[in-house]
């Protein structure tokens, strides 16, 4: 069946695949969203608790699902992945270290007698969603603002800037964007709390809940304003579908918006959808925002993820060397391995079904205080 389309076909299509793990990455950084709202929201020990207890019940999906998308990536675009991980390696090395001291607080935070004592492992959290996400976010600038590397006849990758990776900090639309995803991180995580926690006696708490939702949201405006402006304004990559020759195109991704207007209505429809989440959260008094927020983080990041990979334009362009840029076309692996790699991507509905059941049936009574307290309690973060 897949092994009759042709190349082009599967490595469009496996763009989209790995567009749409990516996006629901952006949405399951609730976690992360979260976790930098412990100290704002927590006034007592027990409504940190709620809070790490209720986003703690998440936290390996979000990791999985960045994993998945890096291996989605490197499977289907093999040249991405050595040039990116092979040349803007320190980058790539602190968004790894970031999720490893994640991983070690939701561990270490209560055990009894541990070295740091619960507020250091809380600062970790904290460093998880803010810097983590700032340079995940930074890093998908780049797609856009091109990077510093040059790939020779062999594929062999040289990076110019000593700061490897790094660089892109320097660039305000790269920064915006990750401090973007930064803020709506966070909106997602009040908005997920809302959703998950049994306020019932604890009405102040909520109230903070709920206002951190429109704040967190009033502080994202700025930073999205500066992406799309420049999304709109600035000249792009192309290429030249007959020769394969990139160069500079004046309104690059303004004019990928107009020549496929699905993905405009898509990220208009998505924008749409969070604007909604937190008006019914913060005007409404409203608790279910999550699901529409969540949904339209994942079409806004299919938007974007479409914009800088499809109609000719290298996702992973050089701003050193223009001819080194990267497409879906010339950095995807072969039809064979995409061929096969299609039929393994059948049981990818099925995982999504049972994650559905998985979380269903933990979220299908709100987290309580009182299911912290006592031996038979479960975990506690």
């Amino acid at each position: 069946m897949f092994g009759n389309l042709d190349l082009a076909t599967l490595q469009k299509l496996w763009w989209l695949l790995a567009s749409v793990v990516g996006s629901l990455f952006l949405f399951l950084n609730f976690v992360q969203g979260g976790q930098t709202l412990i100290w704002q929201l927590g006034k007592s020990e027990r409504e940190k608790s709620l809070i790490i207890n209720s986003i703690g019940r998440k936290w390996e999906l979000t990791f999985t699902t960045l994993v998945l998308f890096g291996g989605a990536l490197f499977a289907a675009f093999p040249k991405f992945y050595a040039t990116s991980f092979g040349g803007a390696y320190w980058v790539w090395i602190a968004i790894l270290f970031t999720f490893i001291v994640q991983a070690v607080s939701f561990e270490y935070r209560k055990k009894p007698d541990n070295l740091f004592g619960p507020t250091v492992y809380e600062a970790f959290l904290f460093i998880n969603g803010t810097v983590g996400i700032l340079l995940i976010g930074t890093a998908v600038g780049t797609f856009f603002t091109g990077s510093n590397f040059v790939l020779n006849e062999y594929n062999l990758v040289k990076w110019t800037n000593p700061l490897r990776g790094l660089e892109a900090a320097q660039n305000i639309f790269n920064v915006s964007l990750g401090l973007f995803l930064v803020f709506n991180a966070r909106v997602l995580g009040a908005l997920y709390l809302l959703n998950n926690i049994d306020f019932t006696g604890m009405d102040e708490f909520k109230k903070r809940t709920r206002n951190a939702v429109f704040s967190n949201f009033i502080a994202a405006l700025p930073f999205l304003l500066i992406v799309l402006i420049g999304l709109l304004t600035m000249d792009g990559f192309g290429v030249d579908p007959a020769t394969g020759t990139v160069s500079m195109v004046s309104f690059k991704y303004l004019k990928n918006l107009i020549e496929m207007p699905i993905v405009l209505l898509i990220l208009l429809a998505g924008l749409g959808l969070v604007i909604f989440s937190v008006y019914s959260a913060r005007f409404q008094n409203k608790d279910n925002g999550i699901w529409f927020a969540g949904l339209g983080t994942v079409l806004v990041g299919l938007a974007v993820f479409s914009t800088a990979g499809y109609n000719n334009t290298p996702f992973y362009p050089s701003k050193v060397d223009l001819q080194s840029s990267l497409t879906i076309f010339n950095a995807s692996s072969s039809h064979y391995t995409l061929t096969a790699m299609t039929y393994v991507a059948l049981i990818i509905p099925v995982v999504l079904a049972y994650i559905a059941y998985v979380w269903k049936q933990m979220d299908s009574q709100k987290l309580k205080a009182e299911e912290l307290e006592g031996p038979e309690a479960g975990e506690n973060y």
